[in-house]
């Protein structure tokens, strides 16, 4: 399946890897890296992530650094949108 990245998504993991790259640019690309690989893992394989209460929507927690990938399958486009990708410890707007 191919990723299709919402304006949110795609801002999400640009305003990661700045905040990161402020201290340490080296981290920031190995973050951005492990974000890119949970990502090829969801669209080989994506029911891996658990369902959420919103439908249609699911989440994966990549395994490194353990950053949120909220995401919605459309099997008739057969495409995943990646909703959004937060860090458990950030501040949630709602």
């Amino acid at each position: 399946m191919k990723l299709r990245f919402t304006p949110r998504a795609a801002r999400d993991v640009m305003e990661i890897a700045d905040y990161i790259r402020a201290e340490n640019p080296p981290a920031a690309e190995r973050v951005r890296s492990a974000i890119l690989e949970s990502l090829q893992l969801l669209s080989e394989f994506p029911e891996i992530g658990r369902r959420q209460n919103v439908e249609g929507g699911r989440k994966h927690v990549s395994r490194k650094y353990g950053y949120l990938i909220y995401y919605a399958i459309d099997a008739s486009a057969d495409e995943i949108a990646i909703l959004t990708i937060q860090h458990p410890a950030r501040e949630q707007p709602y």
